[in-house]
C-alpha cells in the first residue's frame, strides 16, 4: 500500500470532549486533515517539544529517547496503519543499525516520540478517506496552550502578564519551566512572542 505523508498542523483543547486535545496531522502537498483525539498530557508532550521548550527534568517521551539513542536505537519513521472503532492504531519503526523492528504504539505516544526523532509521520489511503477531512481556502497552523485537565486556569492569570516588564516575564519563564508549570510557561512565551511582534 502507498503511504502518505503527514504533518502535524495543529493542536487544541477538544470542544467535544473534555478533558482531551485534538491534534491534527495534515496531508503533506495535500488539502486532507486527519484529527485525533488525544489526553492532555500526550498532547502537552507534543506541544513542549514544537515549542521547544526545555523542562527542568526529562518527560516520559525524552527519557524514552535518551535510553533508544543509549542503546544507538533510532526511530525512523511512525505509521498510524489502522483504524477500528474509531481508534487510530500506530507503530514504530526503529533500526539499531543492525535490524528493522515494528513496535506497536498508542497514536499519540507515536507522534510525541516522531518530534523528537525528527521522523516523517505516513498512513494509508484508507485511512485518509475514511476519517480524514477536506479543507477550503489558505492553510493555517495553530497551536493553543496546552493545559492539563487536572489544573484550573485563574481568570487573573492571562491578563497578569500584560503588565510585567520583559525582564521580568524572562524570569516568570525561567521559574515556571523549573516547576514544570509547562502551560504557564506557555502563557508567559505567547506573550513574549507578542511582544517582540509589535
Amino acid at each position: 500500500m502507498k503511504k502518505i505523508k503527514l504533518d502535524i498542523v495543529g493542536l487544541s483543547y477538544s470542544q467535544t470532549q473534555s478533558g482531551a486535545y485534538a491534534l491534527v496531522l495534515g496531508e503533506v502537498n495535500g488539502r486532507r486533515r486527519l484529527p485525533i483525539i488525544i489526553g492532555g498530557f500526550e498532547a502537552q508532550a507534543i506541544a513542549i517539544e514544537i515549542e521547544k521548550m526545555t523542562p527542568s527534568r526529562p518527560l516520559t517521551h525524552d527519557l524514552f529517547k535518551s535510553f533508544a539513542q543509549s542503546f544507538n536505537i533510532n526511530i525512523e519513521e511512525v505509521i498510524i496503519y489502522n483504524l477500528v472503532d474509531g481508534i487510530f492504531y500506530a507503530k514504530l519503526i526503529c533500526n539499531d543499525g543492525k535490524k528493522t523492528t515494528e513496535i506497536d504504539a498508542r497514536t499519540s505516544d507515536a507522534i510525541a516520540l516522531a518530534v523528537r526523532f525528527e521522523c516523517p509521520i505516513h498512513t494509508y489511503e484508507f485511512i485518509l478517506a475514511t476519517a480524514g477531512i477536506m479543507i477550503e481556502g489558505n492553510d493555517f497552523v495553530f497551536l493553543e496552550n496546552i493545559e492539563s485537565p487536572t489544573e484550573e486556569k485563574s481568570p487573573s492569570s492571562q491578563g497578569s502578564y500584560a503588565s510585567l516588564t520583559d525582564d521580568e516575564l524572562k524570569e516568570k519563564l525561567q521559574q515556571a519551566l523549573a516547576e514544570e508549570a509547562y502551560e504557564k510557561a506557555a502563557s508567559i512565551r505567547d506573550e513574549l512572542t507578542k511582544r517582540n511582534a509589535l
